[in-house]
């Protein structure tokens, strides 16, 4: 009696080949519907699954495989009396391959015009079925649910007559697997509640790494498959060397922060932190301005840029030591002057696809950290001027440019800064009197006539009289402080701006 191997796939890459080879194996092939009839097409011998199940497929093609002829195949073990002598008194024959992949469900919803019907008729009930019947059972079949893995079975296949053990315990685990992260697109797809009473997330690998913040540490890089598309998992490496996990890091934090700004921008990043960020009418004018904020702390940093790279902004990048280089573009000529420095990394994204994840996600010990992304700007804000004298134009542009980088520097985070580039970052020190000190020591003499941007209230007059004292002539922050008003009185005392937003910025 010939062996037996089910496939029915949507991904038909390979599969007339793959089904050849068991073919001249010495395989009977049962298949339906669109596979069987490629199969067909192709010349493959193919035994329908209704002609097994003696019972015609019926709900739409909705139920094909769920049936007992098919299950007690993938189910029945092959050295038990008791299933053997069962599955003779019912006419079950075992099948020993199945090869199947899913209704193409992410692809579904991934469409932008995609109606509920639509996906939910994408939900593939019989596959996963099968797949788990037979990767439950993979002590005697063999389970396919990739079709890089046809290979691997058909030369065992060749070598020995059968595949072995571990092979068919990988692939179960990888069936698992995909099932797994299969169900997780569905809930996830269905569920309204903010927060279930369980979360399943699914991401895919996109690259191992060489090591992680460490090197004695492992890491990897997985993807979302449906979330943001701007993020460092979409980037396209042109060129350098392969992204380590710090890169990782530090790249995000770049790309979240120039995606904050429409006009010509530039952001360099050490750390997880801006050192420097400049905005100017073009892109060479506007990664002046950052270099100039921190021309210390760039080496050896991140810059992202949210314009083409032309050759003379090329020219003063090539001059500085740099990781990466993110941008939605280079040019022909900027390339070929970068590409002249080895191990540069230059990646492009797309700046027009900037998609929001629904959430935000940080891993503790045992345990997730789930929240809302903070997207809370400046125009969102109930911005109320608490002082005497308001600001000037210019202060005014100056203090909506330190609002949207001290959202990414870490807390507590105090930001120096005009209104074309920032002039000094405190960031992550245990006090916020202490973070003002480092960003205006900084900023030094550039400070007279700059502003103040602070992440979260003043809960003493002590910063501001710091910013007092180095020429600061307006100042942003949340308030809500019990002791707002000792702070205020400090800067109409000095004849300062101050403004609330009413909303903080922590970043931890």
């Amino acid at each position: 009696m010939a062996k037996r191997a089910l496939i029915s796939v949507s991904n038909k890459e390979g599969i007339v080949e793959f089904a050849k080879e068991l073919v001249a194996l010495g395989y009977e092939i049962l298949s339906t519907g669109g596979t069987k009839k490629l199969l067909q097409e192709n010349d493959v011998p193919v035994t329908g699954v209704d002609e097994v199940t003696k019972f015609p497929e019926i709900l739409d093609g909705r139920v094909k495989t769920l049936n007992p002829m098919i299950h007690g195949g993938l189910l029945g073990k092959f050295d038990d009396p008791s299933h053997q002598a069962q599955m003779k008194e019912h006419g079950i024959e075992p099948i020993e391959i199945v090869c199947v992949n899913l209704y193409p469900f992410v692809e579904t919803i991934s469409k932008p015009d995609v109606t509920y019907e639509e996906a939910i008729e994408n939900i593939d009930i019989g596959g996963p079925t099968m797949l788990r019947a037979a990767a439950k059972n993979h002590k005697y079949v063999t389970v396919i649910v990739d079709s890089n893995d046809y290979q691997t079975v058909l030369d065992e296949l060749k070598a020995n007559g059968a595949t072995s053990f571990e092979t068919r315990k990988k692939l179960a685990a990888k069936v698992f697997r995909h099932t797994a992260s299969y169900d997780a697109y569905i809930s996830n797809y269905l569920t309204e509640e903010q927060f279930p009473e369980t979360l399943t997330l699914t991401y895919e690998l996109k690259q191992t790494l060489r090591y992680g913040e460490n090197p004695h540490q492992k890491a990897a890089f997985y993807k979302k498959r449906l979330g943001s598309d701007f993020s460092l998992a979409y980037t396209t490496q042109l060129h350098g060397k392969e992204l380590s996990y710090n890169n990782i890091q530090d790249g995000n934090a770049a790309l979240q922060i120039v995606k904050e700004f429409k006009e010509p921008a530039a952001v360099a990043v050490k750390h997880m932190n801006p050192c420097g960020v400049g905005v100017g009418s073009t892109i060479e004018e506007a990664f002046d301005k950052a270099y100039e904020a921190d021309p210390v702390s760039i080496f050896g940093g991140i810059v992202a840029l949210n314009r083409e790279v032309d050759a003379a902004t090329a020219e003063k990048l090539s001059k500085i030591f740099l990781e990466i280089i993110i941008a939605p573009s280079f040019t022909e000529e900027a390339l070929e002057i970068l590409t002249k420095k080895k191990n540069i990394r230059l990646l492009t994204i797309d700046f027009s696809q900037q998609k929001k994840d629904p959430f935000k996600v940080v891993s503790v010990e045992g345990g997730l950290l789930v929240q809302d992304d903070d997207t809370y700007g400046f125009e969102d804000a109930d911005i109320k001027v608490v002082t005497d004298r308001e600001p000037t134009e210019e202060e005014w542009e100056a203090l909506k440019l330190g609002w949207k980088v001290v959202k990414h520097v870490k807390s507590n985070a105090i930001v120096v800064n005009n209104k074309e580039m920032t002039l000094g970052i405190g960031a992550g020190q245990m006090n916020r009197v202490g973070a003002a000190r480092i960003a205006l020591e900084q900023a030094g003499e550039k400070a007279k006539g700059a502003v103040l941007a602070s992440d979260a209230f003043f809960p003493m007059p002590d910063t501001v009289e710091e910013a007092i004292k180095a020429g600061i002539t307006a100042i942003i922050q949340p308030g809500g402080s019990i002791r707002d008003q000792d702070s205020i009185d400090a800067a109409n005392k000095a004849g300062i701006a101050m403004v609330f937003t009413g909303v903080r910025h922590f970043k931890h």
